[in-house]
């Protein structure tokens, strides 16, 4: 039996992405978004490196185990063909579509992309020449990805929808 429902996936992905935005938009997130853009100027700084380069590969660890260990007890057992190339290339193709560095963009690309990948089942090896198109256009005419540098904002959202509801009961 499985051991890994959907709602325990869905749990996971919540508490993992607000532990990862917190992390994103605190100081050690910035400190560690420095080292990314250029070392030399966040060490300059008195950024300590080493270790925003430490805690950034701990984090990435971390969300990859939980994905594996979901993976492992949704399958039952995990072998290195179940991670194939194309496997690969599904990922690439998240990170490019949803925009390098956007949290949004990349839910909403691996979202397209699962139903996208159902619809083109029944082309087999085609679809891997769509994706190709698909990624060389992106590339192309939306280098940031498909939102830019977007990013969805649940306190923004939830103040924009007081404030119809406040417009609406004082009209």
């Amino acid at each position: 039996p499985l051991t890994t429902t959907w709602t325990i996936v869905y749990i996971a992905l919540v508490l993992t992405t607000i532990l990862v935005l917190n992390y994103a938009n605190s100081s050690a997130g910035r400190a560690t978004y420095a080292v990314l853009q250029d070392e030399i100027a966040a060490e300059s700084m008195g950024v300590n490196v080493t270790r925003y380069k430490m805690l950034a590969f701990i984090i990435g660890a971390a969300t990859a185990s939980i994905g594996g260990t979901l993976t492992a007890t949704y399958l039952g057992t995990v072998t290195p063909s179940d991670f194939t190339f194309m496997k690969s290339i599904d990922v690439l193709i998240i990170v490019v579509f949803g925009g390098i560095g956007s949290f949004t963009g990349s839910f909403v690309a691996a979202i397209l992309l699962g139903i996208i990948n159902t619809f083109l089942q029944p082309f087999g090896q085609l679809r891997m020449i769509i994706y190709a198109v698909a990624l060389i256009l992106i590339m192309i005419f939306r280098p940031g990805g498909l939102l830019g540098t977007w990013e969805f904002r649940f306190g923004t959202f939830l103040s924009n929808k007081l404030k119809k509801k406040e417009k609406g009961e004082t009209e």
